[in-house]
């Protein structure tokens, strides 16, 4: 059920931070509304991967006055076209894939949005069962590469010689 505006402008603009979670683990948030996954998609993807793209944007975008993300954590959205996974089997394992990887590496995620899409299908003829753990581990493989040329690394000395 939606909320109540909040009377006071200032309360929806601040950014709150997250504590960890029980185990001392990084928090993850899940991208909700429209909004949130236009404003992060309107941006051109920052890596991608053979069936996978990677949208981002700043926790700074706000929505007729209120902050669309509220807290400073990385977020995270997914876009699973029924053109590229036809079976409702088959996107919520991929979804499944998508926000555990997220939840395992949320330590070196960005506070940023992300939305993690499907871009192309993976082959009916290759994985033949919707739900197979070869299945599982190819989409886990990949979204591992992709989350990791979203985090930004540190560059090496040798590496930034040889870029000037």
């Amino acid at each position: 059920a939606p909320r109540a505006a909040s009377a006071w402008p200032s309360e929806a603009t601040r950014v709150l931070p997250v504590p960890p979670g029980p185990d001392g683990s990084a928090v993850t948030q899940r991208l909700r509304s429209r909004q949130q996954f236009q404003a992060v998609m309107a941006g051109a993807p920052v890596a991608k991967t053979p069936h996978f793209a990677l949208h981002r944007a700043a926790l700074s975008s706000a929505h007729e006055g209120r902050a669309l993300f509220p807290v400073a954590d990385a977020w995270v959205g997914v876009l699973l076209p029924k053109r590229w996974a036809k079976r409702a089997v088959t996107r919520n394992a991929i979804r499944r894939q998508i926000y555990e990887t997220a939840r395992l590496q949320a330590a070196s995620l960005p506070q940023a949005a992300l939305v993690v899409r499907l871009r192309s299908e993976f082959s009916r003829k290759q994985f033949v069962s919707a739900t197979s753990d070869v299945l599982k581990r190819a989409v886990r493989a990949e979204l591992e590469q992709l989350l990791a040329r979203a985090t930004p690394r540190a560059v090496k000395p040798a590496e930034a010689r040889n870029a000037v």
